[in-house]
């Protein structure tokens, strides 16, 4: 398939919205077993400010991944949409100034983005987050090259990841007041990641 480019972003975008009108029930009914039920309406509204961000009139790729992250930070206050725009800045940093990227370059973006999560957010790998889930397809994409290869691992480690850690505690965020009740439950977060990898992996 052809490099990452803004026609990639802005399919992704498509996608991903289409995806939501189901997502948004499962994960606020996730989120509210632990929080304030409202996970589901806020990647919705992130998703759905990404829709209306106009990222097509140029072709810096770094540009565009700028241009949504402000928009996740408009459309939300929360931890989880300022962990996404800061991954987006993150990586419209480091691909500022480009046309494209090569699918090969992806999973080192993602762990850049990653780092830049942990240390924005305080959370650590293990305390299960959506961050486990990242980290899992940050390394299950190392040194793939190749569109259809990296949608089908990334999807893979990500449900992985997903049901490792749902026997185990929640160690950070208001859910870490229930730890045990944790047990046996998705985080959130992690859920609405792997769920929105899958619908990707499925479009490509």
């Amino acid at each position: 398939m052809a490099d990452i480019r803004i026609e990639t972003l802005e399919n992704a975008i498509r996608i991903a919205n289409s995806r939501m009108a189901a997502l948004e029930a499962e994960l606020n009914a996730a989120d509210s077993k632990l929080g304030d039920g409202d996970t589901g309406v806020m990647l919705a509204r992130v998703l759905g400010k990404f829709g209306e961000t106009d990222i097509g009139a140029g072709t810096d790729l770094g540009a565009a991944f700028q241009a949504l992250a402000r928009a996740a930070a408009a459309a939300t206050g929360s931890s989880l949409g300022t962990l996404f725009a800061t991954a987006l800045l993150t990586i419209g940093k480091a691909t500022k100034g480009r046309e494209t990227a090569r699918w090969s370059e992806l999973s080192g973006l993602l762990e850049a983005a990653l780092d830049a999560m942990i240390r924005r957010g305080g959370a650590s790998l293990g305390d299960k987050t959506v961050l486990d889930a990242l980290d899992a397809v940050v390394k299950a994409t190392a040194g793939l090259a190749d569109a259809g290869e990296i949608a089908a691992e990334a999807s893979k480690a990500g449900n992985a990841a997903l049901a490792a850690f749902l026997d185990k505690p929640c160690k950070i965020g208001r859910a870490r007041m229930f730890a045990e009740k944790s047990v046996g439950i998705d985080d959130p977060g992690m859920l609405g990641f792997v769920r929105l990898v899958d619908a990707l992996a499925d479009r490509d």
